[in-house]
């Protein structure tokens, strides 16, 4: 999808970005590398990981998701990927936190009552672009200033 590139690329240039949509980022955000990667057998893609310092002790691995048209597996997915990754990468990470950026609600899939316990959960994160306010007008993804300059491999 062109947005998933757009937040692709914002997100490689900065990733510490992603943490400015929680509430409680992790004290070491501006460590945080970016990375898109394929978990095969079967092959998922998950759109954006987030693996913290390798210095030190293990720590949380962030999985995201940019999703700006509805699909109705999307947690099916998200959920099947991140857990697979976790299991085949555990001693690396002392947990994982999901994050799923939508512009606004009525993107989301319909059926969440299976994934009840994870929604409602510390470690899934809905993040709805078109309710967000705490410091978004003056971010550098509001003011264009990430993309500008990123190369395009496209």
């Amino acid at each position: 999808m062109r947005r998933d590139s757009i937040f692709y690329r914002i997100f490689q240039q900065s990733p510490a970005l992603l943490f400015d949509l929680l509430e409680t980022p992790p004290v070491n955000a501006a460590d945080y590398q970016f990375d898109s990667v394929a978990v095969k057998e079967p092959k998922f893609e998950i759109d954006g990981v987030f693996l913290p310092p390798e210095a030190g002790e293990p720590g949380v691995v962030y999985f995201c998701e940019v999703q700006f048209q509805r699909d109705q597996c999307l947690y099916e997915r998200l959920f099947g990927e991140a857990f697979l990754y976790f299991y085949r990468n555990r001693d690396r990470y002392s947990d994982w936190q999901a994050v799923v950026i939508y512009p606004s609600r009525n993107v989301e899939q319909n059926s969440l009552y299976p994934y009840r316990a994870l929604l409602n959960s510390d470690q899934v994160h809905r993040v709805y672009l078109g309710v967000f306010r705490r410091g978004w007008r003056n971010s550098p993804v509001a003011s264009g200033h990430c993309i500008n300059g990123a190369n395009n491999t496209g």
